[in-house]
């Protein structure tokens, strides 16, 4: 019997081959001139494309303003779309499928990435607590965001459903909404950074406006079949959380399920941390197994699973599919590595973020039985 996370799954207008998805990873590997992709990136996800897989390409701001990290590539200019058509055009040719995650950063960005070192902004001038990187790659304290204006509030939503749209110019598949992690959307969602008192703040309704607008023009823009959505819904990422999230949760999800996105992408609060460090957080509640009810479409879980743990998460129906993060960066055959049951090659923290090919394309594929029978003579 083959494991159900090795069968065909409808995924809008495409058929994905297997539910093993790579999850967005950002690596800061873009040029330093204009944030562009290059061939070195293109490289890097044709290695983990496969026939029928499911790739998302990492958080990609959806404007200069959404910028918070060094070298991260944008959707916002000619000459990023020009360079994601290379990315792109790489993956199809191994027969795979690509969405691009699209990220505002918010209040956790720093004034040295911002166009002429202006404060980042947020839903109010609150500031994170902790340290972030800035434009010469050291650590500072986060500063106090400017509140963004209500007015504001419809330009920024417009620059979601451009960015959309010129992902879908550059050949993307789809586009994936970054909901998660303590930036932009979610600073909007969650009480403890959002003390608005207008249409945006408040009660759990106004907090979860923006959420919802973004989606609707963005669902309009390249349709809903192709647009998808991550929330953390018990994160700790970058000075978030709630301090019950369920109630506010609980809301979004229905009322994202009403837009018929093609997916809702869930991280299991176990893992919310893993991008600075390996933390597993136990005894946490399953997101997936939470929302499921609520949610119509397909459902992709991330967070801390080893090949057993996705195995039977898509066996009972938690979850459709299941998201890799760190072991697809160190496995770019991971879904033939999970199928077979292969050793899993461990990736090195110290070369996520920023560099070149080390760490990045010069991970091996597993030997298949072929090259291990000719090795062995």
């Amino acid at each position: 019997m083959t494991d159900k996370l090795f069968t065909p799954l409808k995924l809008g207008p495409a058929t994905l081959q297997h539910r093993v998805v790579m999850a967005p990873l950002t690596r800061m590997r873009a040029s330093a001139d204009g944030n562009v992709p290059t061939a070195l990136n293109a490289l890097y996800y044709a290695q983990r494309a496969t026939p029928g897989g499911l790739l998302i390409a990492e958080a990609t701001p959806v404007s200069w303003q959404g910028h918070g990290h060094p070298n991260v590539p944008g959707i916002h200019t000619a000459a990023q779309v020009k360079g994601w058509r290379q990315v792109t055009d790489a993956v199809h040719a191994q027969g795979g499928v690509i969405y691009l995650q699209l990220w505002h950063t918010g209040r956790v960005s720093h004034s040295s990435h911002q166009p002429d070192g202006a404060r980042p902004v947020g839903p109010s001038a609150i500031a994170a607590q902790g340290m972030t990187m800035d434009a010469a790659r050291q650590p500072v304290p986060y500063e106090v965001p400017r509140a963004l204006a209500t007015d504001e509030m419809p330009a920024l939503v417009d620059s979601w459903r451009q960015a959309a749209a010129q992902a879908m110019q550059a050949g993307f598949d789809g586009v994936e909404i970054h909901g998660a992690n303590g930036y932009l959307l979610e600073q909007f969602l969650q009480s403890r950074s959002n003390v608005r008192t207008d249409a945006y703040g408040g009660s759990i309704e106004n907090r979860c406006r923006l959420h919802l607008e973004i989606a609707e023009v963005v669902a309009r823009e390249i349709g809903a079949d192709r647009t998808g959505i991550r929330l953390s819904p018990w994160g700790i990422a970058n000075d978030s959380g709630e301090a019950d999230p369920l109630p506010l949760y609980t809301h979004l999800v229905a009322e994202l399920a009403r837009l018929n996105l093609v997916y809702l992408h869930l991280i299991e609060p176990r893992a919310s941390g893993t991008g600075k460090a390996d933390i597993a957080r136990e005894g946490q509640p399953s997101a997936a197994q939470t929302f499921r009810p609520l949610w119509p479409n397909v459902l992709i879980d991330a967070g801390g699973f080893d090949r057993d743990g996705a195995l039977q998460a898509v066996e009972e129906g938690r979850a459709d599919a299941v998201a890799f993060g760190r072991y697809f960066i160190s496995n770019p055959d991971l879904p033939r590595r999970l199928q077979i049951g292969a050793p899993l090659t461990p990736y090195h923290r110290p070369t996520f973020y920023g560099g070149g090919a080390e760490g990045y394309t010069d991970y091996p594929d597993h030997p298949t039985q072929a090259q291990q029978a000719a090795a062995a003579g």
